[in-house]
């Protein structure tokens, strides 16, 4: 059951979509795949960018009134939106979370499709989500969300990998116990090791999705990019759509 579940997507939220996903895809090499249409019923515009099998994700709101403008407005724009999850059943991962009293925020049913979203209060730092796809055992399979040629669009010329998701919080080990118990894989200390990637739990001030690390080529020359993008560089990182981009080799 745990080499089943993998981190599928990762979502950002901008106020607009430029130009952060320009931004993304010139400093990382990376190519958006599909905007999808279905976002557009929550007041939603989207484009996501595949990093290897992982899709980025960024979102922004068309209209007054979403949750997607309210988290916006809530933080200042600081902090990832989403971690989605594939897995072989969301209805079992439903119920496991609404037995901690995990309260769900929204279903997508619409096979071969099955998305179960986790309520963001109740999952602490960023919203969780599971889904599955019916009849998709290959990871670059049919992925709905993405559209239907997505793995079309991986490029690792610059980006070979998005290797770790990071969350902050003033308890790191208690907020990595939580999301250990919500997905159903056990922590180490401060750490979830999914069979593609890992989730950090480090210590800050608010619980937040505060960072992803990514793998390139020449880190170098990324960082330089995203310099010359008008993004301050720090160390091996910068900020975009919310979040820490930390480079590694």
């Amino acid at each position: 059951m745990t080499d089943a579940i993998r981190m599928r997507q990762i979502c950002l939220v901008a106020p607009h979509l430029e130009p952060v996903v320009g931004d993304i895809a010139a400093i990382m090499g990376l190519t958006v795949c599909h905007r999808d249409p279905n976002v557009a019923r929550y007041g939603l515009e989207n484009a996501l960018l595949p990093v290897d099998t992982i899709l980025l994700e960024v979102v922004a709101p068309f209209r007054e009134g979403t949750a997607a403008g309210r988290f916006i407005d809530k933080t200042g724009g600081r902090g990832g939106y989403m971690a989605i999850l594939s897995c072989p059943d969301p209805r079992e991962r439903q119920a496991n979370a609404e037995s901690m009293k995990v309260r769900i925020s929204h279903v997508i049913d619409r096979p071969p499709y099955l998305g179960v979203q986790l309520h963001p209060r109740d999952c602490r730092a960023a919203f969780i989500e599971f889904n599955h796809t019916t009849g998709s055992d290959n990871i670059r399979g049919a992925y709905p969300p993405a559209g239907p040629d997505w793995h079309k669009s991986i490029r690792d010329d610059v980006t070979t990998a998005l290797t770790e998701v990071i969350l902050t919080s003033p308890d790191p080990r208690g907020l990595a116990d939580h999301w250990s118990r919500i997905i159903g894989i056990p922590a180490t200390g401060t750490e979830i090791v999914l069979v593609n990637c890992r989730i950090q739990f480090v210590e800050g001030d608010s619980e937040i999705m505060s960072g992803l690390t990514f793998r390139v080529r020449d880190p170098a020359a990324v960082l330089r990019a995203a310099q010359e993008k008008g993004h301050a560089v720090t160390g091996n990182s910068f900020g975009l759509g919310g979040v820490d981009f930390r480079i590694t080799a």
